[in-house]
């Protein structure tokens, strides 16, 4: 045992060393660049120590000393972050082509049946026809308006649950949440799983999905750490895959098996519009089915839209 850890000192002595030596080669041999300011990074893990639990309200305290532009390192790898309106304007609109694409973060393989959603695939032919998917065929003012019906059903049944509780205590949150979920369930995938236990699965599914989105994890900027899940992200990740693609699933054949034998029929969902766009012949990139399931999640965003308000 004594010699086990004193072969594990020695191989940490030697990493630290050969950090150290690397970033003085690398002060020595590569000239100076123009960057942003940023504070100095540690050897191996970078600026992740000033990182804490709330992110955004760590950057935010680091922006009020090194500007609206600054530059941190994540492990050994370089992030740019913008806090203020000027400059996300340059990023996202000035030089948009350039910051079009995600990093390929571990998250997006795991949680976007890997990288095929519009959140997180590269830019490309693509992620161009998923956009024009969801402008032209999804989100179109003329297919929301045929949903208009479930808006106006859903708000009869939020207005009823509220008045069979008229006089007692209640939290509005929850109701509103459960409301806007089952709305646009109906809208994207109609069946029974906008009620019960179904819809509670499924915000069960998109919570997770939206907290698994946004974490930082260890592996993606130390990527020689990332099989250890130190924080055991990439083990959650790894269960909702499952989970989603269990249930997606389900709802694609469920949505085949009512449409089998019927000849020009007529969409009555999102998921109906998707599927009968799979064998069009004029697609520029044939959808598979991880794309297919990667349309339909991100349908959801604007249940997302409503978490954040």
């Amino acid at each position: 045992m004594e010699i086990s850890f004193s072969s594990v000192f020695i191989a940490l002595a030697w990493l630290l060393a050969l950090a150290i030596i690397c970033k003085v080669i690398n002060h020595i041999v590569c000239p100076k660049r123009n960057v942003p300011p940023g504070p100095r990074p540690w050897p191996i893990i970078g600026n992740l120590n000033l990182i804490g639990s709330l992110p955004h309200e760590s950057l935010h305290t680091l922006s009020q000393k090194y500007g609206d532009l600054m530059l941190l390192k994540f492990g050994s790898k370089p992030v740019i972050i913008a806090s203020s309106p000027e400059m996300a304007k340059e990023i996202l609109k000035t030089h948009d082509a350039i910051f079009s694409s995600r990093p390929a973060l571990t998250a997006g393989k795991y949680i976007s049946f890997n990288y095929s959603d519009v959140s997180w695939a590269p830019y490309g032919a693509h992620w161009r026809q998923s956009r024009k998917i969801y402008q032209t065929e999804i989100f179109s003012p003329k297919r929301l308006e045929s949903f208009k019906y479930i808006h106006v059903e859903e708000r009869r049944n939020l207005i009823s649950s509220l008045h069979v509780l008229s006089g007692k205590q209640f939290f509005l949150r929850h109701h509103l949440t459960e409301f806007t979920l089952s709305t646009i369930s109906r809208m994207v995938m109609s069946g029974t799983y906008h009620r019960g236990e179904s819809i509670e699965n499924l915000q069960g599914m998109l919570d997770e999905w939206f907290i698994l989105g946004g974490v930082i994890n260890i592996g993606d900027w130390i990527p020689w750490l990332n099989w250890l899940d130190l924080q055991g992200y990439i083990k959650r990740m790894k269960a909702l895959d499952k989970k989603l693609r269990e249930f997606f699933k389900y709802v694609l054949e469920d949505h085949h098996h009512k449409a089998k034998g019927k000849e020009d029929c007529v969409p009555k969902d999102m998921v109906d519009v998707l599927l009968q766009l799979v064998d069009d012949p004029n697609l520029e990139v044939k959808i598979t089915t991880d794309n297919l399931m990667g349309l339909i999640l991100v349908s959801f965003l604007p249940f997302f839209c409503f978490l954040l308000h």
